[in-house]
């Protein structure tokens, strides 16, 4: 059995930011072995205790919002846990528990957010970083904006079509060879530095 502190001291200590947002198959087998199990019992509707306090919720959201995009890379699954990330992301935020989480960890609250291919989602995630990361947020607001431009313009994220099994629109696919996501960064990086 998983327990919040497991999945908090793994991921914010052992992992720690430098280590986050890199792909590597080797991290990806070792979330697959240590949390697989744990995802799977959460999808299932366990660990609900765990939302009834802040580090129980940052666990939480951790194990059903990041985990799966490193247990299922390349895969439909990487997305299928994305509600109950979001919705329990919400509910935090909703009674402050993000506040009660130092950064750089806090932005796993607003993550879920960023990952919604909801335009609502995407201000709000937005917002929340500006007035809730004032240390730590610079790299997280770009890549907020950066999301939010994707979601403005396709109303969802292409870069996802192929896993979902959903068609790819001629404008999707234009954007993608232009570069995709990574020169949406570019853009809002050299319209900042203008």
């Amino acid at each position: 059995m998983v327990a919040p502190d497991d999945i908090l001291s793994f991921w914010l200590d052992e992992i720690g930011p430098k280590g986050w947002y890199e792909a590597s198959d080797a991290l990806d087998q070792t979330i697959r072995d240590r949390f697989g199990a744990a995802w799977l019992s959460a999808r299932e509707g366990n660990y609900a205790l765990w939302l009834t306090y802040p580090t129980g919720t940052l666990a939480y959201i951790i194990l059903m919002d990041q985990f799966p995009r490193n247990m299922f890379r390349e895969s439909g699954e990487a997305f299928a846990s994305d509600g109950v990330a979001r919705a329990a992301a919400k509910a935090a935020i909703s009674r402050k528990w993000d506040m009660r989480i130092d950064e750089p960890a806090r932005q796993f609250f607003y993550l879920p957010l960023m990952h919604s291919e909801s335009l609502c989602d995407q201000d709000h995630c937005v917002r929340l970083i500006c007035e809730r990361m004032p240390e730590t947020g610079a790299s997280n607001l770009l890549h907020a904006r950066a999301h939010r431009e994707v979601i403005r313009k396709f109303g969802r994220f292409p870069h996802r079509n192929a896993a979902l099994g959903r068609s790819t629109t001629a404008g999707e696919r234009e954007y993608m060879a232009q570069g995709g996501y990574g020169a949406t960064v570019k853009a809002l990086q050299a319209a900042k530095a203008a």
